[in-house]
């Protein structure tokens, strides 16, 4: 069972009810429009709140791992009570899934925008060039998803033998349509993502052995277009038609 990390129409209007934006008999009273109103108003902390939870946990899990966080950590650094956040995660095991779930989003979204009608080369530069950009912004969310792949994914395995199986086929078949109409030279598909993966994470995941021998990071925009230009040419080249 999924944790439940969106709200629904039921957990809105109990959020509006304990922020005490108004009565039961006030919102009765309101049209439609007015309380569709009343409810932005009364969620929008509530998600700023789930927000800087998320941000925390992703912070501490990333360094610490789910066993090494407690949390309590997660709440004080994310400045709310502990019962404030098991009253949107049940406990810790569903905010960690929850944290996962969507840095593999992020993760997963320049990936399916493949399609065969589009320009390979171009799909691919600009997917290395988006994949870099993830691992400069967001270097917490790829040492996360790292460190959970070494242990073993055991609390992401489920979505890994499904969404992101079933996502690598059907971009796996693109490549193979490329291949086939001569625009790419004849490669594994899914080797040719692992080889992406593995290249664009390693700017995040191992930015420390990246800056002791360049004294750079992708923090630096020289470096960072310096760093596309090398992967996109060294990939495009080795896959261009023969």
């Amino acid at each position: 069972m999924q944790p439940a990390c969106q709200f629904d129409h039921m957990d809105k209007y109990l959020a509006v009810r304990r922020a005490g934006s108004g009565r039961v008999g006030d919102l009765r009273r309101l049209n439609r429009g007015g309380w569709q109103l009343v409810v932005k108003k009364a969620v929008a902390p509530i998600k700023d709140k789930r927000t800087a939870v998320l941000h925390a946990a992703l912070g501490l899990f990333s360094r610490y791992g789910l066993h090494g966080t407690s949390v309590d950590q997660v709440a004080a650094r994310a400045g709310v009570s502990k019962s404030n956040l098991l009253y949107y995660f049940a406990n810790k095991e569903e905010l960690y899934l929850c944290v996962l779930r969507d840095l593999l989003e992020v993760w997963l979204a320049p990936l399916r925008e493949f399609s065969a009608e589009q320009d390979p080369r171009q799909v691919i530069g600009d997917y290395i060039r988006r994949k870099l950009a993830v691992s400069r912004d967001s270097p917490d969310a790829s040492r996360l998803f790292c460190l959970e792949i070494i242990q073993g994914a055991p609390l992401l395995r489920d979505e890994l033998d499904r969404e992101l199986r079933d996502l690598v086929e059907h971009k796996s078949a693109v490549i193979r349509a490329w291949i086939a109409a001569g625009r790419l030279a004849p490669v594994d598909p899914q080797h040719l993502l692992f080889m992406l993966w593995a290249t664009t994470q390693h700017y995040a995941d191992f930015a420390v052995q990246v800056e002791a021998m360049t004294g750079k990071t992708l923090a630096n925009p020289e470096f960072f277009e310096q760093t596309v230009d090398n992967v996109q040419r060294i990939v495009l080249q080795g896959i261009a038609p023969r």
